[in-house]
């Protein structure tokens, strides 16, 4: 794990969350279809900021912040989903929910101050 990147860190643990919600929903709810999408949404989080840590470049870094953006919504919509039809009770909803929205909120300030600072890089070229 990064130690010390607060992103890789809490989608790591997001990641961790998400596998032991769909082993439980597999064994105990024998639910695969929409906990699968939740699964694959929910581990691709942290994948792609791992990718964008390793970046060739600040367009690959953008590119990959912003499917770990796209895929922490995708998360939360799942989860909406499992708890509206009845699959996912509301204090375990109310939790993931929170670790879903912080993430979605320190991953969005990443990717706004990177496209910021890829503007002004750009910019100052063209000075």
């Amino acid at each position: 794990m990064n130690s010390g990147n607060v992103v890789a860190e809490k989608s790591y643990a997001l990641a961790l969350r998400i596998i032991n919600l769909y082993k439980y929903f597999i064994e105990e709810k024998k639910e695969w279809i929409i906990t699968k999408q939740l699964l694959r949404s929910g581990t691709s989080i942290g994948a792609n900021i791992e990718e964008a840590l390793g970046a060739q470049s600040k367009k690959d870094f953008i590119s990959k912040i912003s499917i770990s953006y796209k895929e922490t919504r995708e998360t939360m919509y799942w989860l909406r989903l499992l708890k509206d039809a009845g699959y996912l009770k509301e204090t375990q909803f109310l939790s993931m929910m929170e670790d879903c929205s912080e993430l979605n909120r320190i991953i969005s300030s990443i990717l706004l101050t990177s496209k910021s600072n890829a503007t002004e890089d750009q910019n100052s070229v063209h000075s």
